[in-house]
């Protein structure tokens, strides 16, 4: 039985019996889910828009009933609990020893081996080291990890900016490598667009805002490396450099600050819209160059457990991996479950994420010859 916790993802809102999915969700390679993210079947969309087509200039509404009859793909974290995919700003000082912590970052995503000990998501790593040249950035990965290489772990120097084409170059490396799943940019200020209000709300909000629309049509991280302002806050995230606009449009953001540039022990705080707000103690090994965390001073909040998911945990297990019927066929073998048939759905859809990544149970509705029916399956790693 599946029941391990990590308590590390928000729930997302998803659908009922009646207008479920056709699609498959596939979270082993990220960058496969539709920008839509909507697993309707095709007959149920198409009538939807028939009866509700969208007039050109007019909103795009959708109700609360189609709103849970749709289901959403889970957002599978990057690291657990501390990076899902989406935009961040990883921001600190000059020198502070971001850029060791972001190929620190990149190797493990890209080996699969756990971060700061939390698990990870294994895929392709893109790093736009747009301040290095290769020759610097061998020297610091040889002091880092060693003759041990990757063959997933790629590098750039040089890129282009947002207005001369950086959208395109991204594109086409996702596009040759479907496992992406993270992209380091460092820094932000290599890839801004030439000219404009560089101290504007507007246009920081747009650069970003440009960013996250690349990140959320694939799916994958793109963690832009940024640096804090002078003056001093005691808000840490007021320390960013620029104005509000660059947190405001981004996903989260990471701020790693040190009492003294030359001392090894630093803070990292993260806060973000899909994980709770937490803070690091980390510590700086010079000699292999590599930051360890001595503290998380933020437990992760785990949600309470759900008797109803606890119950479908037992019916799919490593004995007997897969099921699949109908809401009410699925209520039979619950027979402490008292809810109706579409509210069973409903919940379910609503847990779709949780069910994967607490259970390890893959869920899907869709209609057959038979009707309306759900598959549950589990992740065998």
């Amino acid at each position: 039985m599946m029941t391990n916790k990590k308590g590390t993802a928000p729930n997302t809102s998803v659908g009922a019996d009646e207008g479920q999915s056709q699609n498959k969700i596939h979270t082993e390679i990220i960058t496969d889910f539709p920008q839509q993210n909507n697993l309707e079947t095709v007959e149920d969309l198409q009538k939807r828009q028939v009866s509700t087509p969208v007039v050109k200039g007019e909103l795009d509404v959708i109700s609360m009933d189609e709103l849970y009859d749709t289901a959403y793909p889970p957002k599978i974290p990057i690291v657990d609990g501390m990076i899902y995919c989406g935009t961040y700003l990883f921001v600190g000082a000059p020198k502070v020893g971001k850029s060791f912590f972001m190929a620190q970052l990149g190797y493990h995503v890209s080996t699969g081996q756990p971060f700061l000990g939390f698990p990870v998501q294994q895929g392709t790593v893109l790093y736009l080291a747009l301040e290095d040249d290769f020759s610097r950035l061998q020297k610091r990965l040889s002091r880092m990890f060693g003759t041990e290489s990757t063959e997933n772990f790629f590098f750039a120097t040089k890129a282009k900016t947002l207005n001369e084409g950086l959208d395109e170059q991204l594109n086409q490396f996702v596009k040759e490598h479907k496992d992406a799943r993270l992209i380091i940019i460092d820094t932000l200020q290599k890839v801004k667009e030439v000219g404009g209000d560089k101290f504007s709300y507007a246009n920081d909000y747009e650069i970003v805002t440009k960013l996250k629309r690349f990140s959320d049509e694939h799916g994958i991280c793109l963690l832009v490396v940024h640096h804090t302002r002078k003056m001093e806050s005691t808000d840490s995230f007021d320390m960013i450099s620029g104005s509000n606009g660059l947190l405001g449009a981004a996903d989260g953001a990471f701020v790693m600050l040190k009492e003294k540039r030359t001392e090894n022990k630093a803070i990292l705080e993260v806060a973000g819209r899909d994980q709770q707000d937490m803070r690091f103690q980390l510590n700086f090994d010079r000699e292999r160059c590599l930051w360890e965390l001595m503290k998380a001073e933020t437990e992760l909040w785990k949600e309470p457990v759900d008797n109803v998911l606890e119950a479908i945990a037992k019916i799919v297990t490593e004995e007997s991996p897969e099921w699949s019927g109908t809401a009410s066929e699925l209520l039979e073998h619950l027979p402490d479950v008292e809810m109706k048939p579409n509210t069973l759905t409903r919940k379910l859809n609503i847990n779709t994420e949780r069910l994967l990544l607490d259970y390890k149970i893959h869920y899907e509705s869709r209609r057959d010859h038979n009707g309306r029916r759900i598959y549950l399956k589990l992740k065998i790693e």
